[in-house]
């Protein structure tokens, strides 16, 4: 397994936030956790990212206990987040922004650094034009490819993304979705994906999770996921099949 999760609580003061959740995912495969507001979707993604320390628990990453590990030991492992809401920064270039991505590496691996940075302007070829533009004047679908373009900056085995189609018109969340099944699918890249979009996310992971209060309370292949009845009547809006 890359990642497994075993038994883990997370506490915001005294407010138990993440409750025993335990799930794996396998090198290559796409996991969308799905759920509503307050479900604890952005607390665990925290914590395993190093933001949040849980309280109880295990997080094996390829064999390794990482749980507890400060946030910049985990991206040199090969883990990183994409938060909800892009947090890129506004004053700092385009340019800037993504090389940013790469601090952790720049100095011992600056060819590649140069390499990677050309690769991600291939993926989003929009970035491209405005690599001196300050990061506070793109589009949120453009702040969005930022966003994603400085994660991938870091090298990460393992892609955390949350919300990311928060706020952005249907056909930019077509799109950002689309380059999610291509890093899979050409780089081998590993995903977690955090979304309230259910239907989009379900649409192109392999494994999903519906998470409530704390706890996953459904789990499967997404497809399966996707037709329960609960999963269809809660975020999908009807009652029949999904099409």
């Amino acid at each position: 397994m890359m990642l497994e999760v075993t038994g883990l609580h997370t506490y915001h003061g005294y407010l138990h936030a993440i409750k025993g959740i335990s799930f794996t995912i396998r090198k290559g495969e796409i996991l969308s956790i799905v759920g509503s507001n307050g479900a604890g979707k952005s607390t665990l993604m925290g914590t395993i990212a190093g933001i949040y320390t849980p309280k109880e628990g295990r997080i094996l990453f390829e064999d390794e206990d990482i749980s507890g590990l400060p946030t910049d030991k985990i991206v040199t492992k090969g883990i990183c987040l994409v938060p909800e809401r892009r947090q890129i920064f506004d004053s700092l270039s385009v340019k800037d922004n993504l090389l940013l991505g790469s601090y952790h590496r720049v100095k011992r691996e600056k060819r590649q650094v140069q390499r990677d940075y050309d690769k991600i302007l291939d993926l989003f070829p929009k970035l491209r034009t405005m690599p001196d533009r300050p990061g506070g004047l793109l589009s949120g679908g453009e702040q969005q490819m930022l966003a994603i373009g400085r994660g991938l900056m870091a090298n990460p085995k393992l892609m955390m993304l949350d919300e990311p189609s928060l706020g952005l018109a249907p056909l930019i969340v077509k799109d950002i979705m689309a380059i999610f099944k291509h890093l899979k699918n050409e780089f081998g890249t590993t995903i977690i994906l955090v979304e309230q979009n259910v239907k989009a996310a379900l649409a192109i992971a392999d494994y999903a999770c519906v998470l409530e209060r704390g706890e996953i309370v459904i789990r499967g292949p997404a497809k399966e996921v996707g037709d329960n009845p609960a999963v269809r009547n809660a975020y999908l809006g009807r009652s029949k099949e999904v099409s």
